[in-house]
């Protein structure tokens, strides 16, 4: 065998079966070996950001890597901000990078870069394969490093003639790496802690937000008054009729620290510390209240699930029956359409086994609420903050997940980064609805723009932040690469659409033109408005919002 071909059979053999592309000429002959191996699917993508997103829905939602192939150190790089988002995620991937021959690198051709260095600031495992004798090898240590645990991103980089040379040899992926043992005297601790009676919370991530865990966790929730938080973006949340409910940290400050306020003990779970999310003038970075203790019951590399099992079999919490979340799910709404009755509407339509990936950005800060109660489905998050993550995650998690209805949340303008997935998913033939919230400016910046104290906020400024000049036409954009779209501008028209998306199969796409949800946003009321974010809107959260939006 060629390097090429030993390469695939080894991953495909080690589980790696999907490839989502953006190849070049150094690639060649990976492209070429696709044909002797029916295991491997190869998805093309026209934009590496879409390739590195892809592999992110697809890992998150398989619980095991896809393999991305790119284009030397600058397709590399276009592909850094979803490998970031993957990374800060803990999500397994294995990225295939390829580089010019081993003999050609002298010469300084044009495309020549240091791709290990560009690849450092996302991977924690990166290697350049040396000779095809040893490129299978090399390949299964990336498969492995990015099982971890934690999961991660692994690059190799492979030179034209080391996969273009003879002398390649499949290797066998070595036994996974067994989780980090419970310490015992940490459960001992934690014990004391939650009998003290002590308000104390759990702060979930990672696989402490599936099914197993939550319900753990519920326990002892509902045996000690524990109160269940998630990280502000989780990798993947299960939620709905059915599961204990948990209350995301809020991406404002403000609000985090309203959630977090008065704990004497904060848990963490398979989740880090909770810190803001930018340093702003005045205010602290580290949002742990004063007088609480952090604990650590589960890290990254410990079995979470095990953990919370362990730590409800000591305080005899597990004969607690866990409080579950009722089925519920609001009215379909009525009238001018808002990014309130876009996620009203998804909360009353959402199928059972949905996959939700939310970018939704300052549009969707009410979702939570109008699918508390909805079936049971999932909920894959902007994990890194680079935004542009929402269509490639969706085109991922189809091709994980075919059986399952995927819907696709973006604001305007970060659809526009990565809006070439569109074509993918109309390529692939993938059930994907993609809702792009047009409310023509990047309104989450209207809001930051206020809360760092920018001086000026005159004309120019703002103007920076409006995408109203020239407006973004999403149905035409959508139609051009292949994906049928409609607009809606009433709640009634946005109802419809979404009824035949979701009764249709393949790709669909529907813009609702909305006014902005932050409009005239005052930061005295950001704590009120959290009693908004995660329970079905009461008449003062109602009142609110009649002040905050336009």
């Amino acid at each position: 065998m060629i390097g090429a071909q030993a390469l695939m059979k080894t991953l495909a053999d080690a589980g790696v079966q999907v490839c989502f592309s953006n190849p070049g000429t150094s690639e060649m002959h990976f492209v070429a070996a696709l044909d002797q191996e029916p295991r491997m699917r190869a998805v093309l993508t026209l934009f590496e950001g879409v390739a590195t997103g892809a592999a992110d829905g697809y890992a998150r939602m398989a619980d095991r890597p896809a393999a991305t192939l790119l284009h030397l150190g600058c397709g590399l790089g276009n592909g850094l901000a979803n490998l970031h988002n993957a990374r800060k995620g803990r999500v397994p991937i294995v990225n295939i990078v390829g580089d010019h021959a081993t003999h050609h690198v002298r010469y300084d051709a044009q495309l020549q870069s240091d791709i290990e260095t560009v690849a450092r600031n996302v991977s924690r495992w990166v290697r350049t394969s040396g000779s095809t004798q040893a490129l299978c090898q090399d390949a299964v240590e990336a498969v492995a490093a990015a099982m971890g645990p934690p999961g991660q991103v692994a690059t190799l980089i492979l030179p034209a003639d080391v996969s273009w040379s003879e002398g390649g040899t499949p290797a066998r992926l070595p036994p996974a790496s067994p989780p980090k043992p419970i310490d015992d005297a940490v459960i001992d601790t934690l014990a004391q802690s939650l009998r003290s009676g002590e308000p104390a919370a759990l702060l979930l991530g990672g696989r402490a937000l599936r099914e197993p865990s939550l319900r753990a966790a519920g326990c002892l929730a509902a045996r000690y008054g524990v109160k269940l938080l998630a990280e502000v973006f989780p990798t993947r949340i299960e939620r709905g009729a059915g599961l204990p409910h948990v209350e995301r940290i809020a991406y404002l400050a403000e609000l985090a620290s309203v959630q977090l306020r008065g704990l004497k003990h904060l848990i963490l779970v398979d989740a880090k510390s909770p810190v803001s999310f930018f340093a702003y003038p005045g205010k602290a970075s580290d949002l742990v209240p004063e007088g609480c203790t952090v604990h650590t019951l589960a890290s990254f590399e410990q079995d979470a699930q095990a953990a919370l099992a362990a730590l409800a079999a000591r305080v005899q919490a597990q004969a607690v029956d866990p409080v579950l979340q009722a089925p519920v799910r609001p009215s379909r709404p009525r009238g001018k359409l808002t990014a309130e009755k876009v996620c009203k509407a998804i909360g009353a339509m959402l199928p059972e086994h949905a996959i939700i990936v939310d970018e939704a950005q300052t549009s969707g800060v009410l979702l939570p609420a109008f699918t508390r109660g909805a079936p049971r489905h999932d909920v894959l998050t902007l994990t890194g903050g680079a935004i542009g993550q929402g269509l490639p995650t969706a085109v991922g998690a189809a091709i994980a997940c075919p059986d399952r209805p995927v819907i696709a949340l973006c604001g305007d303008g970060s659809a526009m980064y990565t809006l070439q997935a569109l074509w993918t998913m109309a390529r692939e033939r993938l059930n994907v609805v993609n809702i792009i919230f047009n409310n023509r400016s990047y309104a989450i910046l209207n809001v930051e723009l206020q809360r760092v104290g920018a001086q000026g906020q005159g004309r120019s400024a703002r103007a920076q932040l409006d995408l109203a000049n020239p407006p973004l036409d999403f149905v035409q954009l959508s139609k051009g690469m292949g994906v049928p779209a409609v607009r809606a501008t009433t709640a009634e028209g946005f109802v419809q659409a979404l009824e035949a998306a979701l009764a249709t199969p393949g790709p669909h796409l529907i813009e609702a033109v909305v006014p902005s949800a932050f409009t005239g946003l005052k930061l005295r009321l950001l704590p009120a408005l959290l009693k908004s974010l995660d329970s079905l809107p009461q008449p003062v959260a109602r009142a609110i919002k009649r002040k905050v939006a336009p």
